[in-house]
């Protein structure tokens, strides 16, 4: 069995309905895990909390919350409130996020995001593990009066955090602290590029690479419309490109796209939206996802498997709630 995974969008219409639904069928399937994404729109958790009333079985996750708009706390708060709700059913998904966001919509000025994610992932296992809190870190300090948990019961003493990292030492981190990588932007002829060094990393503090969970970051789109999901695939590598700061920019530089990358924002800045996505070179496009039918689809999750990923985000465009029951069933094998 392949773990696939859903995402909800945070952009444009938005019908709770529509989600509920989307969330059952999925629920019904065999899908492993829906996502909430949050930035500065619609708040993930509220949505997750609709879902954890309506589905079952499936997985919830925040792909991803941000750690400078909530405390580690306040993040313990919702994710042990959430996993409650579900009986153990919750993944965490934290990422930095990038100064634009932080700086311009929070008010919070960015940096040293990595001792920052180490201590939220401290403050956090301790709390679910319903550990007396004492912690004196870089940002947080003198917290020693051994707060815990209150009146929540929570189902475990420990819920999976899978981490959004992108730079080397963030990506190494990742690898020492969380119980997931979520990577962005990975050209299938450097997969195992990518996860090797991230598996070497894991093995070092001496768990198995079985306990760690890569979720692929290749976007899979069962569709009849191959290029409208390719031109998708473009302007989210665009967007990131030209209007997400340097962490991406820079990420592409460091896989070898310095110059499509810099084409891109040269188009961006001068001729818009339109201008920097028509500057996606196909090569890129096709290396970072496949459109088409369930079974290039399935060819292409099989050989992200045999590279290392574990987890699958899918893309299922069919509208009819039965067929799209069924392209699950399929996906998931």
């Amino acid at each position: 069995m392949r773990r696939i995974s859903i995402g909800l969008n945070w952009q444009g219409g938005f019908s709770m309905d529509a989600v509920v639904e989307q969330a059952k069928v999925a629920d019904d399937s065999g899908v492993d895990s829906i996502f909430a994404a949050e930035a500065w729109g619609r708040d993930a958790f509220t949505t997750l909390a609709i879902l954890a009333h309506n589905t079952n079985n499936i997985q919830l996750g925040t792909s991803i919350v941000n750690i400078y708009s909530r405390t580690p706390a306040a993040l313990a708060q919702h994710f042990g409130t959430l996993d409650e709700l579900t009986g153990g059913r919750m993944i965490i998904g934290l990422g930095s996020t990038s100064a634009n966001v932080t700086d311009h919509f929070h008010g919070i000025k960015y940096g040293k995001a990595l001792t920052r994610m180490r201590e939220y992932i401290e403050i956090i296992n301790t709390l679910i593990a319903d550990e007396p809190l004492h912690h004196d870190g870089e940002y947080f300090k003198g917290m020693s009066r051994g707060f815990t948990l209150r009146d929540i019961n929570l189902p475990r003493k420990h819920i999976p955090i899978y981490i959004a990292s992108i730079t080397p030492k963030s990506v190494q981190q990742t690898a020492r602290t969380a119980d997931g990588w979520m990577p962005i932007f990975t050209p299938r002829e450097q997969w195992a590029d990518q996860v090797g060094p991230f598996r070497e990393a894991v093995e070092a503090t001496g768990r198995s690479f079985d306990e760690v969970t890569i979720r692929s970051s290749s976007s899979v789109s069962v569709t009849d419309d191959p290029e409208s999901a390719k031109q998708g695939t473009a302007s989210g590598a665009a967007f990131y490109i030209a209007r997400m700061g340097d962490f991406y920019y820079e990420h592409f530089v460091r896989i070898g796209y310095a110059d499509e990358a810099n084409a891109v924002r040269a188009a961006w800045r001068d001729g818009g939206a339109a201008a920097g996505v028509a500057a996606v070179p196909d090569e890129l496009v096709e290396g970072l996802g496949v459109a088409g039918s369930v079974e290039e689809c399935i060819e292409w999750m099989e050989a992200a498997e045999d590279a290392g990923y574990k987890l699958h985000g899918v893309n299922v465009r069919e509208q009819d709630p039965k067929k799209r029951a069924e392209i699950f069933r399929q996906l998931v094998g």
